[in-house]
């Protein structure tokens, strides 16, 4: 009520109007999207919003599982402030008082509206319940369930032994895009966007999709015709010189030893799966169109993490360190930016989503200044491709002790724009080097081997973590289980 109070003071004595945000999130989207340069890869509407907007080329995570980088984001805080590094922690068990992103808005005077995944929700058993919510954040939420909840006795498992929650699992779906569960999450963020003419709104839509199960309606797996699929290509070799950590516990067997067709078969139902979750976001611009609120909107495009399909010879889903894993989809709209329509190749991180969300907005930050981990990225909405600039990015995972590990492992990793540099357990349990200029795909591990200049690199390198990852396992409480 006082937040609606100031802002009601703040409009009558002549103050701009603070623009409404909608903000849209993906469930393990990773780069495979035309504009971030996929050549297979449908996606007209997250490219038509990368067209009007800021398009960040090298945005990474903090952390690459759902829980622990959505806690981030929404704080505003690194994995390591949160104590958040598995599927089971609430970010408030560590920080009761923390102040979200959409209640810093709620405090600005704006109505906050969840519909479907931006907190934590345990997919696809938690679809229709608040999953692992924060509910002081919103006014309103919304949580649908629709056809593919229904029709999970019909998704193919390539791994039965598995739960289609973490196992290569898909659905070609009879029905419309409506029917579906995120298409009925496009649906009501469509009928919130009605109310920004008449207070500020802060919108929060979240797609479940293209999370596994990946369920899409049929249609959009014909656009990606099984002949026209193929596995990442790496050298023989690529895996010699990795150490083990890196290669997330979810995955010990390259390829999760299935064949070469049910793998094609994988792909094919991802990309289609991201085709339909283009489509609603497709649906929402074209709201946004038909209402003219481009003037009065900012918009923030995101995915909780990367994800991989086979890389390093058999790599899948999420849990890595490597630039697949760690790198993510990440556009910014504003009306006022005069970089729109350009895309940003300098490292930026998720941490700085919360303060940009507010500047951009503009709501100032007020007490949040001193606390916030990130630093706003309007300086880039203005200038994309700003020499001054200097950014690093740090990713981190923590790793369960199992038959490949004796004991648990933390990684951290340092992106640059020249190098990506990883060390687990502080580099006791293994490190890796690579020079993205001239190897973008990371199959040759420098720290191997390294000769002066590489000792000089990872020296200088090192010291960018400073305070933002811790180099060894937490002493607070995480569940192995869910890491």
């Amino acid at each position: 009520m006082l937040g609606t109070l100031l802002w009601i003071c703040a409009t009558t004595v002549g103050a701009e109007t603070p623009k409404s945000v909608l903000m849209i999130a993906v469930d393990d989207l990773g780069a495979a999207i035309r504009c971030y340069g996929d050549p297979i890869a449908v996606t007209p509407n997250i490219d038509r919003l990368a067209s009007r907007g800021v398009k960040f080329d090298r945005a990474y995570n903090q952390l690459p599982l759902c829980n622990p980088s959505r806690a981030s984001v929404m704080t505003g805080l690194r994995p390591d402030a949160i104590k958040v590094y598995d599927l089971a922690r609430h970010f408030r068990e560590e920080l009761p008082g923390a102040v979200t992103l959409p209640q810093a808005f709620q405090m600005a005077g704006y109505q906050a509206r969840r519909v479907g995944k931006i907190f934590h929700y345990a997919v696809p058993a938690a679809i229709g319940t608040d999953g692992f919510d924060d509910p002081v954040s919103w006014d309103q939420v919304v949580n649908p369930k629709g056809r593919d909840k229904r029709e999970e006795h019909l998704v193919f498992n390539a791994e039965p032994h598995r739960k289609i929650s973490a196992s290569l699992s898909w659905l070609a779906a009879d029905g419309t895009d409506e029917e579906q569960t995120d298409g009925m999450v496009a649906t009501q963020a469509i009928q919130w966007l009605e109310d920004v003419p008449k207070r500020p709104q802060f919108i929060a839509a979240g797609f479940f999709r293209p999370h596994t199960p990946y369920i899409a309606p049929r249609k959009y797996f014909d656009l990606y015709p099984l002949e026209t699929i193929r596995l990442p290509w790496a050298p023989d070799n690529d895996r010699d010189d990795i150490p083990t950590p890196a290669f997330a516990h979810n995955c010990p067997v390259p390829n999760y030893g299935l064949d070469s067709l049910t793998l094609r078969k994988a792909i094919q139902a991802y990309y289609a799966t991201v085709s339909f979750v283009d489509a609603q976001v497709g649906r929402i611009l074209d709201a946004v169109d038909a209402a003219d609120l481009w003037n009065d909107l900012v918009i923030v495009f995101w995915s909780d993490h990367g994800y991989h399909l086979g890389e390093h010879n058999g790599v899948w889903q999420k849990r890595t360190l490597f630039e697949q894993g760690a790198r993510t989809p990440l556009v910014m709209y504003s009306p006022k930016a005069k970089g729109n329509g350009v895309s940003c190749d300098r490292i930026v991180e998720f941490v700085d989503i919360f303060p940009t969300c507010l500047q951009m907005a503009g709501v100032p930050l007020g007490d949040l200044a001193g606390q916030l981990h990130g630093r706003s990225l309007v300086p880039l909405l203005d200038q994309p491709l700003n020499e001054d600039w200097n950014g690093s990015a740090v990713t981190q995972v923590l790793r369960p002790a199992d038959q490949r590990l004796a004991t648990p492992v933390m990684g951290r990793s340092v992106r640059t724009r020249r190098y990506r540099y990883t060390e687990w357990n502080g580099g006791d349990s293994g490190v890796e080097l690579y020079d993205h200029h001239s190897d973008p795909m990371e199959f040759h591990n420098l720290a191997e081997q390294p000769n002066e200049s590489v000792r000089h690199s990872i020296e200088r390198l090192r010291k960018l973590f400073g305070d933002r990852a811790i180099s060894h396992p937490p002493a607070s409480p995480f569940e192995p289980a869910a890491l």
